[in-house]
């Protein structure tokens, strides 16, 4: 596997290290989901396959340790625990739980790199007919999230740079809503309602190209007070 073909989902209930992960890793040329908590996990997992998650052990409700046992049930995804709890004991009882790694926080950034890069080396090839294809379905476009690329049927769907960007920053969330002010960041835009406006009008664009009927947008989704969301097939 190429490292950088790699789709990773960080589980962390702390926002802030949660956003500052995505980021680093998408930098990095990571292909990132995050969720909140466990649950928030499970919904993801239950339509994605990942390469690789990233979990933070303490967290309300269901904690990192038990969702490893529980995920460990019926899937071999690799798994790298992230807990402030550093001693021995802790680490053996992470990965006796089916962890492949654990690192103790705070940790530098490029360590975490390092680890994650060392796991994804020792995964074995998939065979090509049994390697799932990361492609959204939203009608008769298909968008392949490796590639980039927006196709219907065998014409490829010209997007902007823009668009391009937008539909990455979508498909890495599908099914959550993201605000404007987030995706004005995420854009590398400056803040304000003029960016906000801007965003709207790419969106508009953007639909026209992916929705059978534009004004009634099915796939590319206003979710009232939240912002857009991606919902495919």
């Amino acid at each position: 596997m190429n490292d950088f073909d790699a789709h990773l989902l960080i589980v962390d209930d702390d926002e802030r290290i949660r956003t500052l992960l995505q980021k680093f890793l998408m930098r990095n040329g990571f292909l990132v989901t995050a969720a909140r908590d466990a649950a928030h996990a499970r919904r993801i997992l239950s339509g994605l396959d990942f390469d690789l998650i990233v979990l933070d052990v303490m967290m309300p409700g269901e904690d990192g340790l038990a969702l490893t046992k529980s995920l460990r049930e019926t899937r071999a995804v690799p798994i790298l625990l992230l807990t402030a709890k550093g001693e021995t004991g802790n680490r053996i009882e992470g990965l006796e739980a089916g962890a492949d790694d654990y690192l103790a926080k705070p940790f530098e950034p490029k360590e975490l790199l390092l680890r994650i890069n060392a796991i994804l080396r020792r995964m074995p090839e998939a065979p090509i007919d049994q390697t799932a294809p990361k492609v959204l379905t939203l009608g008769t476009i298909r968008y392949d999230m490796e590639r980039g690329e927006m196709w219907q049927g065998e014409d490829l769907v010209r997007l902007t740079a823009t668009e391009m960007q937008l539909m990455k920053i979508f498909s890495a969330s599908c099914n959550e809503p993201i605000s404007r002010a987030k995706l004005v960041e995420e854009l590398g835009r400056d803040r304000g309602q003029a960016q906000e406006r801007a965003v709207d009008v790419q969106i508009t664009r953007l639909r026209r190209k992916i929705e059978e009927d534009p004004k009634q947008p099915r796939y590319l989704q206003t979710v009232r007070g939240a912002g857009y969301m991606l919902a495919p097939e």
